[in-house]
């Protein structure tokens, strides 16, 4: 059954939803970007509804600032208050061990504040290490996008018909040419430390998203050597963000049983 749950969370209310079950393993899910709990698409509520129907507890919740709850919303990385009260709502409820959640900056702002929630394990979806200084995406995406369409001759005809933005051509390739090293305060190197002593985790990855496409080449930076053998890292042949597809929401699924069991 659902429920509607508050808790405090530093002089504001936080609002959450619980769809109860039996078991004592939890899955705590922390919604990325502005999204309300449901997630995109409702995504992280049918996730929700899944997973208890499953045995396993589920806590969705609005940070401060967003959806229901009341307070300011400033952004990804103020939200370590946020987590922590809802580990504590959860613990309340019933859950003895806490599996946490998040996609894109949700997922950097577990690792970066897990700890002092208590959380036990940890399943990070495309995390975000992206600071953006243009409208552009990343570079590395960039790089991924123009090397599969240089091998499709049909794009190659579309270049010499003039059927290409020759200005954001030359921007994009000036983008994807220049790949300064990780600075030791960059959001990268900060997110490469966090999971070097994080607990358990798993790295999902939709091969084909810009966001996923950043982290992994992040991910082979010196910034990432502890982690690399700390975290577990699967990827899916998908360029779903929110993993929206039938078959992408089976996979994430599974994913998320075995990191309950």
């Amino acid at each position: 059954m659902r429920r509607l749950i508050q808790f405090p969370c530093a002089g504001e209310t936080l609002i959450g939803s619980l769809d109860e079950a039996e078991g004592t393993t939890g899955l705590l899910i922390v919604s990325g970007g502005n999204e309300i709990r449901m997630g995109a698409h409702r995504g992280m509520a049918l996730l929700a509804a899944r997973v208890a129907e499953a045995g396993h507890p589920v806590l969705r919740f609005d940070r401060r600032g967003i959806g229901d709850s009341t307070g300011e919303n400033e952004g990804f990385e103020s939200t370590a208050d946020d987590i922590a009260a809802a580990a504590t709502a959860f613990r309340a409820a019933g859950a003895t061990r806490i599996v946490a959640f998040g996609n894109c900056d949700a997922a950097t702002s577990l690792a970066f504040f897990h700890r002092q929630a208590g959380i036990d394990a940890l399943l990070l979806a495309n995390p975000w290490t992206i600071e953006s200084t243009d409208d552009l995406p990343p570079a590395a995406a960039i790089r991924s996008h123009y090397a599969a369409r240089l091998r499709d001759p049909k794009e190659w005809l579309r270049l010499l018909r003039g059927g290409v933005n020759i200005a954001k051509l030359f921007k994009g390739l000036a983008k994807a040419s220049h790949k300064p090293p990780q600075a030791p305060a960059s959001l990268a190197a900060r997110l490469g430390a966090a999971l070097a002593s994080a607990a358990p985790t798993t790295i999902l990855l939709a091969k084909g998203d810009n966001t996923a496409i950043a982290f992994t080449d992040a991910f082979k930076e010196p910034a990432f050597d502890a982690a690399r053998a700390h975290v577990r890292v699967e990827a899916l042949d998908s360029d779903s963000h929110s993993f929206a597809s039938v078959a992408d929401k089976d996979w994430l699924f599974e994913r998320v049983m075995t990191a309950l069991a």
